[in-house]
């Protein structure tokens, strides 16, 4: 399994932007190249809501209809990061906000990874 390490999250006024960072460190015999990464999120009294995720190839994303237009997903393997790059953000958007791996493309259709960062909080609010 990989380590992540998620960091961006702050507090934002609605409209406004931030950047989130997955890094990884590859303490596996597979390489970053290898996994699927999908971002996850989980507000005070809300259940877990799977919110991006991007293929191991890079060659495929998904998003939430609550995010899709606003958020986009990112890899770049050779800085062993993931990035999620939200715009627009809407207070319904506060959560805590995960990285997870997992070696199967699969995952990307739930929110059962392999592999979760500590999360990182994201606060959206006037």
């Amino acid at each position: 399994q990989l380590q992540l390490v998620e960091s961006g999250g702050g507090l934002v006024q609605p409209g406004g932007s931030l950047r989130l960072s997955c890094a990884a460190s590859e303490y596996t015999e597979f390489t970053l190249d290898y996994y699927a990464i999908g971002w996850v999120r989980q507000a005070p009294g809300k259940e877990r809501e799977g919110v991006s995720c991007i293929s191991a190839s890079g060659g495929s994303t998904n998003y939430a209809d609550s995010v899709k237009g606003r958020f986009t997903i990112s890899r770049d393997n050779a800085k062993k990061t993931v990035y999620l790059q939200m715009n627009s953000l809407k207070p319904e958007d506060t959560a805590v906000y995960y990285c997870a791996a997992d070696l199967d493309d699969a995952a990307c259709h739930g929110t059962d990874f392999e592999s979760w960062g500590q999360g990182t909080q994201v606060t959206v609010s006037s």
